[in-house]
């Protein structure tokens, strides 16, 4: 019985960590069809700033070695800052916040 309980949560984990990949990887297709399918909107946001939110997301995945799983622009008065959700191997998530202006990680 204890065999087949280690089996089971084995089972659980490898199940959880596919389905976690899985919607990361979804996810990260969404934001990629979402900022391809506006260009006339990628082409004002970088016109007004100095970073693209494509350029931000390429520099954030290879500074942390990791994918960005969903990506939005914040404003702030007259700054904008991009907030990018990050996903590594490990399947550890965090945030990481860039300034539009200057590419500078917050």
């Amino acid at each position: 019985m204890a065999a087949y309980r280690a089996v089971m949560g084995v089972l659980r984990v490898s199940a959880s960590v596919v389905l976690l990949v899985a919607l990361a990887t979804t996810a990260v297709l969404e934001a990629r069809a979402l900022v391809a399918a506006e260009p006339a909107a990628q082409v004002v946001v970088a016109g007004a700033a100095g970073v693209s939110m494509d350029q931000a997301v390429k520099m954030a995945e290879q500074r942390f070695k990791a994918r960005v799983v969903r990506a939005e622009a914040q404003h702030d008065g007259v700054r904008t800052i991009y907030v990018l959700k990050m996903l590594n191997e490990a399947g550890h998530v965090w945030t990481v916040r860039v300034d539009a202006a200057n590419g500078v990680i917050l």
